[in-house]
């Protein structure tokens, strides 16, 4: 486990799975831990509740509105007057079926796009300009690997779009402020043992359906994702800017 002892991180979407996870490893390793959440405020408490009082924040924040999104950059600052690493992980997965109503269809691309690309990237931008005039800042974008090959479940549409732009944003900052001191990573997760992976299945026959498509024959553990998040806010992994990170088991390979 790396030692992340001073460094600062704020973790959105941290009150279950892959955002609990990984603030629960955060502060395992040092960091002081700024957990975010929308509704579930006992989930986020949860996940820091191993915690020190002294290295964990929790911050409220409906992240389908860019100006909380920037107000919850504000909170984040004002705690250790910095922050060394954003992991944006909080998003939604709404279902987007082509013979659903016209109003269904926007409605759920409309909110899709806002809670999963417009806020989290208004949230972003105000990381990356930080880092960039301290010249030294960890970027960790969560996508999917349905941004790489189309989600198998046809009604995630709007999802795996979302999750595309999240990844093409992050590439972007990689590149452009890559001798900045910014270093920019996406994670591509596969199937993920989350209850999202949970609902998601339900669509397309059950937990049983989707394992056997798995070249493992099981689903990815939230915590190796948040080792992997661990690892990369240590910053030590310079040389692997820009990269997107595919963990699924081998599931898909490119």
């Amino acid at each position: 486990m790396h030692d992340l002892t001073g460094r600062t991180v704020l973790v959105t979407g941290a009150s279950k799975g892959i955002g609990a996870a990984t603030a629960r490893a955060l502060g395992a390793a040092g960091a002081n831990v700024i957990a975010h959440y929308r509704s579930d405020a006992d989930g986020a408490a949860a996940a820091v509740a191993d915690v020190p009082a002294e290295r964990r924040l929790l911050c409220r924040a409906d992240l389908a509105e860019p100006a909380a999104a920037r107000e919850l950059w504000r909170e984040a600052l004002a705690w250790k007057g910095g922050v060394d690493v954003l992991v944006s992980n909080a998003a939604q997965m709404l279902a987007s079926p082509l013979d659903s109503s016209d109003e269904a269809w926007d409605e759920t691309w409309a909110s899709t796009l806002a809670v999963n690309v417009a806020g989290p990237m208004a949230l972003v931008r105000e990381a990356a300009r930080h880092f960039v005039a301290r010249r030294a800042g960890v970027l960790v974008t969560l996508s999917s690997w349905a941004a790489q090959r189309g989600s198998t479940n046809p009604h995630l549409i709007a999802y795996s779009a979302s999750k595309a732009a999240v990844k093409a944003a992050t590439q972007t900052l990689a590149r452009a402020h890559a001798a900045d001191g910014l270093l920019a990573y996406v994670i591509a997760p596969g199937v993920v043992d989350t209850q999202m992976s949970e609902d998601a299945a339900r669509q397309v026959g059950g937990r049983e359906v989707i394992t056997r498509a798995l070249a493992m024959d099981e689903w990815v553990p939230p915590e190796e994702i948040a080792d992997l998040v661990v690892y990369l806010a240590s910053g030590r992994a310079r040389h692997l800017s820009g990269a997107t990170l595919d963990v699924n088991g081998a599931s898909y390979i490119r």
